[in-house]
């Protein structure tokens, strides 16, 4: 705007500069000069290439100090410099630099008058395109930096003139027009555009022209403003106002939204009260009020204790009137708390909290409160979590403390571990010592570790029962398990590993149980009773396993000159010997059995049960086991040619096979079904890891036969199982059950090669976590728009056999987001149920990046959740609520 090539064309010191990018402010001064609102006076006969440093300079008020300046001038410029000693004026030109005290101030060009004590920048015109570039940037102390056309500061007075001002103050931006500098806290302004757009004219801006005000540190105090959108001025005006710039957080009230909802009727929703408490913690309270009674109300506590810990809680309750008026409405209570804890701010010790309670019909009658969120309304479980955690310095000891919940929605039941906690020991090596010379003696290889464990559950209580007195006492079930494994590893015979290891696994309980038949019962079909008797009770158990393991390696080599070099298979079989005693037996008095009183000429019924059968950590196993078990793995790999664009000539391998493996045992204990049923597991990546192929299957080597029974009337058929090899009778193992799953994901990144990490939210300090936290957490406003394009395929089928029924399902998901423009982006979500035939849920999500604006659309065509959104909001966090949204859904009119 002021482009004035200053009378220093006399002096031969003129010269066209070095063209460079205009990275200070996009706004074309030549272009849209209308823009500026910096208007010629009739009485001021200068253009706007006039030398501002003509401009007559405030009377400096201040008190002089008699012993001049207190520091230096230094300045300093790439391309050249010219000083006039007669007027000592200094001219600087390219990149030119000049700091005082803790003043700086960058430009294309900068003159010093040392008699004035002014110091005037501008920037350049590009003789080619017109523009100008190289805009003035000053900065002063802590202050934020300021962006002009052209700058006058007076650095023994310190104050300033600015043409077209841009800076930034806590989200709030000002530009345009003209500033002035009166003292260190008070600033004139003079048309001047005050937004949340960082943008000096973006087309899609909103803010509030102010035609004359006094800026202070938190406010200014304006004089005649207007509402301007995109360059229109609006006839909203006011005579005078005060437009806040607060360096902290303050108390405002929340304005409702209304609209109407087709099963409650009118509401005003969202409305309150912010209040931010201290410098540490801040409150919001809204509610929201319906024509046909219902109210929900909700309260959110944030905190943050920077570089120490952050976090929030949400306390909501809904009280919903669906039926008829006069019929009592429906409450609900909902939980949130999160808590994270920097990991410097303690070491050693951790504490976190994840917690999720709510009665099951919160979030199916309290859709707002999710932002119609399909997930959590179709969620299924909620979970909580508390934990502690601590590790001893110098020992190998660390305990874990712990809170957990876990509710089941569609059962209306819940699950509580109050609480729970492991106290761990890692694994040592007792006879190895620490000074130890030379290779591990075999016997110093020997490791042991131990674990205790313990809790105190309540178990799928409904949620009407759980606060009663009968299941905090009664129901509430605890115990301690102890752990101790000891190991040995060696290598023996060259090409074998030799392992072998004990376990012994102890657990303490405070209640068992003792069943029983009612009395005259008859019949398979009486179900016994169960009492539960107080008193300490310990279980102890053992194992004892030995084995070998290896590789075999397998090479197939190719001659000639074609792409593929080789193939190679490697199997990895093991061979491990294993025992546990019968636990079972009457002896250890871990199992009873319950018989019924029933006489002649009915037949007497009994049944083996263990008295630990629902203690939180069971209890030894009935069953002895002396045998074998056996597993073989299996890879393949294909060594390649390098590419004719690989410099490097270094052989590619390519995975085929990435596991292939089966399991099995045999066991010499039992007279008959010696041999468990085969496990097969197979997964590979195909297409350079962009296909992943998993597959499990289970098969029964022994013969089955069914067989048909008459029960009332009606055939009911049955399996009977025969000590019998299929092999023996020319048949394949029974395949009983087997699940598949293809999944295929695509982007435009994964053939690209990386660039240098940047700040993402997988590498982000604590501190930028902490920063985050303070954000709205709807992640459907974080778009990423540095993606062209992302594809996910996702394809299960399972199979199961009973012999007397098979079924199978196969489902097919697909998800992705594809970006139509640099400043638009298409996501999408589906599924499709082969064997039902019909589409699953599917929304579509279509976003627009406004800069200062965003823009959502949010589409679920179908289903019972079919609905539509659209919603317009500012992004800028000190106007998070200034937003226009449209919703046509189940819920909303």
């Amino acid at each position: 705007m002021i482009v004035n090539a200053i009378a220093v064309a006399r002096h031969g010191s003129w010269r066209e500069h070095a063209l460079t990018a205009d990275t200070i402010m996009k706004l074309d001064s030549v272009k849209d000069k209308r823009l500026l609102r910096v208007k010629d006076r009739k009485n001021n006969k200068r253009s706007a290439a006039a030398d501002t440093t003509k401009k007559n300079t405030p009377a400096d008020t201040t008190k002089k100090n008699k012993g001049g300046l207190q520091s230096v001038v230094k300045s300093v410029a790439d391309d050249s410099t010219y000083t006039d000693a007669d007027k000592k004026i200094t001219y600087l030109f390219g990149n030119a630099r000049v700091t005082y005290e803790d003043f700086s101030l960058d430009a294309d060009f900068i003159r010093i008058d040392q008699k004035q004590h002014l110091i005037f920048a501008r920037g350049t015109r590009d003789m080619r395109t017109g523009r100008y570039i190289n805009r003035p940037i000053a900065k002063n102390g802590n202050e934020n930096p300021l962006t002009a056309d052209s700058i006058i500061y007076n650095f023994k007075t310190k104050k300033a003139y600015s043409y077209n001002t841009s800076t930034e103050s806590d989200g709030n931006f000002i530009t345009g027009g003209e500033a002035k500098r009166l003292n260190d806290t008070e600033v004139a302004y003079h048309n001047i555009l005050f937004s949340t757009c960082s943008m000096p004219y973006p087309h899609t801006h909103f803010g509030v022209v102010i035609t004359k005000g006094i800026g202070e540190k938190n406010r200014i105090i304006s004089g005649p403003a207007y509402l301007e959108i995109a360059g229109v001025p609006l006839p909203i005006a006011v005579p005078f106002g005060f437009f806040p710039k607060p360096n902290s957080r303050a108390s405002g009230v929340l304005l409702p939204s209304f609209g109407e909802d087709a099963r409650l009727g009118f509401f005003l929703r969202n409305f309150g009260y912010y209040w931010p408490v201290n410098d540490y913690l801040d409150l919001t309270t809204m509610a929201s009020v319906y024509s046909k009674g219902s109210v929900e109300i909700g309260t959110t506590a944030r905190y943050l204790k920077r570089y120490k810990y952050t976090g929030s809680m949400a306390l909501n309750f809904g009280s919903h009137n669906y039926g008829v008026k006069g019929d009592p409405s429906v409450r609900d209570y909902n939980i949130q708390w999160t808590h994270s804890q920097d990991a410097n701010a303690n070491p050693g010790t951790t504490f976190s909290a994840s917690v999720n309670a709510a009665t099951s019909s919160y979030y199916a009658n309290n859709p707002a409160t999710t932002n119609y969120n399909i997930q959590q309304l179709t969620q299924a479980s909620l979970r909580s979590s508390i934990s502690y955690a601590r590790t001893f310095q110098g020992t190998p000891f660390s305990l874990n403390v712990s809170l957990g919940h876990s509710q089941d929605i569609a059962n209306k039941t819940v699950t509580l571990e109050l609480p729970t906690f492991n106290f761990n020991m890692t694994s040592l090596s007792p006879f190895d010592s620490k000074n130890r010379v030379g290779e591990q003696k075999w016997y110093q290889r020997l490791t042991v570790s131990y674990t205790m464990q313990g809790t105190n559950k309540i178990n799928a209580v409904p949620e009407s029962q759980l606060f009663t007195r009968e299941t905090l006492t009664r129901r509430m079930q605890n115990g301690i398990q102890h752990q101790i494994p000891i190991g040995l590893n060696l290598n023996v015979f060259k090409y074998f590993q030799f392992n072998t290891s004990a376990n012994y696994n102890e657990r303490w309980y405070f209640q068992t149980i003792r069943k029983r038949y009612p009395r005259g019962a008859i019949g398979d079909n009486e179900q016994p009773l169960v009492d539960t008797v107080q008193g300490f009770s310990r279980a102890g158990e053992y194992s004892l396993n030995g084995g070998f393991s290896t590789k075999v390696y397998n090479t197939l080599q190719f001659k000639g000159n074609g792409a593929l070099r080789a193939i190679r298979h490697v199997m990895t079989p093991s061979l491990s010997f294993n025992y546990r005693p019968d636990f079972g037996d009457p002896a250890y008095g871990y199992f009873r059995r319950a018989v019924s009183d029933a006489v002649v000429p009915y037949p007497a019924t009994s049944q083996l049960y263990s008295i630990y059968e629902r203690a939180v950590y069971g209890g030894p196993s009935a069953g002895k086991f002396a045998g074998i078990s056996f597993a073989l793995d299996n890879t393949i790999e294909a060594k390649m040619r390098a590419r004719s664009t690989d410099t490097s000539g270094a052989d590619r391998k390519v995975s085929l096979l990435q596991g292939l493996s089966l399991n099995t045992s045999y066991n010499f204990a039992v007279d008959s079904f010696r041999l468990s049923p085969i496990s097969l597991n197979a997964h590979t990546a195909l297409f350079n890891q962009k296909v992943s192929v998993s597959m499990n299957g289970t098969l029964d080597p022994y013969v089955t036969e069914r067989r048909d029974s008459v029960s009332n009337g009606a055939l009911v058929p049955y399996i009977r199982r025969i000590d019998r090899y299929t092999f023996q009778n020319g048949r394949f193992p029974a395949l009983t059950n087997l699940s598949a799953s293809v999944s295929f994901s695509l982007n435009s990144q994964s053939n690209k090669p990386k660039p240098p990490t940047g700040q993402t939210l997988q590498n982000m300090t604590p501190q930028q976590a902490q920063q985050l936290a303070l954000l709205d957490s709807d992640p459907s406003r974080y778009v990423d728009f540095n993606v062209p394009y992302n594809v996910s395929v996702n394809f299960n089928f399972n199979y199961s056999n009973t012999y007397v029924q098979k079924t199978t399902s196969s489902t097919v998901s697909l998800n992705g987001d594809v970006n139509v423009s640099p400043k638009w982006k298409v996501q999408y979500t589906t599924n499709y149920d082969f064997k039902a035939k019909q589409v699953g849920i599917t929304q579509f999500s279509i976003y627009r990046d406004l800069h200062c604006w965003d823009l959502s659309f949010r589409w679920t065509p179908f289903g019972l959740y079919k609905s539509f959104s659209v919603d317009l909001r500012v992004k800028a966090s000190i106007l998070q609520d200034l937003k226009l949204s449209k919703r046509k859904d189940y819920y909303n009119n």
